[in-house]
């Protein structure tokens, strides 16, 4: 496992702001797991030394600025090889290369994502706001995407009843949106954490909310999909959880009212719950699994 200091860090700012795509930049994050070192692709990637200056030595300076201004700000940044980058987040194939937060960043969170629909109907407030409340009695983490809808009940609930939740936001880390979620995006930072993946001064457009469900799949041990519509952005969600091999859980009405639903239903680990009794017996299942293992390699030895 890589374990990176500030210079590290500063390489990978510096490279990400010469990644102009996200196919660029998944092959950045496939170039530096292979190397182990962010420095060293820098430095693949720059003009060579000349007697006059060093460009490695002025991109890292020129970083490790950008880093020191946003951490005045109260902005943490970490990188794909960080000791407190997200430890489930590392192991997918479409990490983010650097990560920013506000609030506390637990490692080796457990956490599950409760999303949904923004257009949400009172059954489905009724079973987000369930689901979160007992999720915390579990000592889990809700994760949520800060949308409107079942995101922000979930939220909600995690933090009436004392939980931890933790938002993955589809803008930069100094943006909101919606902008009704100002105060919430700000007491989650106090009592649990929010991340983007995005430069912190990010607007969202299209393209940032498919990126975040993806990073949301990879961050939680598994999804639970409240409510959804035919365009609903969390079947990318499911698509992204099924790719990462975390398991999905789609209440009833999903399945019901779409045609992704039911696709989706049919393959490996998707699961349908009727209601939120039938999902807390899956989440308790998937829970159970490290240890099923644990009891038979112990059994084999």
């Amino acid at each position: 496992m890589m374990r990176w200091d500030a210079t590290e860090r500063a390489a990978v700012v510096a490279l990400l702001r010469r990644t102009p795509t996200e196919k660029d930049e998944r092959a950045l994050v496939q170039r530096i797991t292979e190397t182990g070192s962010a420095s060293v692709v820098l430095r693949e990637r720059l003009d060579p030394v000349d007697l006059f200056s060093d460009p490695l030595e002025e991109a890292l300076a020129q970083a490790q600025a950008e880093i020191a201004a946003w951490e005045d700000q109260g902005i943490q940044v970490l990188a794909m090889g960080d000791r407190n980058y997200p430890h489930r987040l590392r192991d997918v194939f479409d990490r983010p290369a650097v990560l920013f937060a506000r609030g506390e960043v637990v490692a080796g969170d457990s956490g599950i994502a409760v999303v949904g629909s923004r257009s949400v109907s009172p059954r489905g407030c009724s079973d987000a706001a369930e689901l979160a409340a007992r999720l915390v009695e579990r000592h889990l983490t809700v994760v949520s995407g800060l949308a409107q809808g079942v995101d922000t009940v979930a939220h909600t609930s995690a933090l009436d009843a004392g939980g931890r939740t933790v938002a993955v936001i589809g803008t930069g880390i100094q943006r909101t949106y919606p902008a009704a979620n100002r105060e919430l995006q700000a007491l989650i930072a106090e009592r649990g954490a929010v991340v983007s993946q995005f430069w912190p001064d990010r607007t969202p457009d299209k393209t940032t909310f498919p990126l975040r469900n993806g990073t949301m799949s990879g961050y939680a041990l598994a999804t639970i999909i409240v409510e959804a519509n035919e365009r609903s952005g969390t079947r990318i969600q499911a698509r992204k959880a099924v790719e990462h091999g975390r398991p999905v859980i789609l209440m009833r009405s999903v399945v019901e009212r779409t045609q992704w639903g039911r696709e989706y239903a049919g393959k490996p680990d998707v699961h349908v719950a009727g209601d939120v009794e039938a999902a807390m017996t899956i989440v308790d299942d998937v829970l159970e699994r490290p240890k099923q293992i644990e009891r038979l390699l112990s059994g084999i030895g």
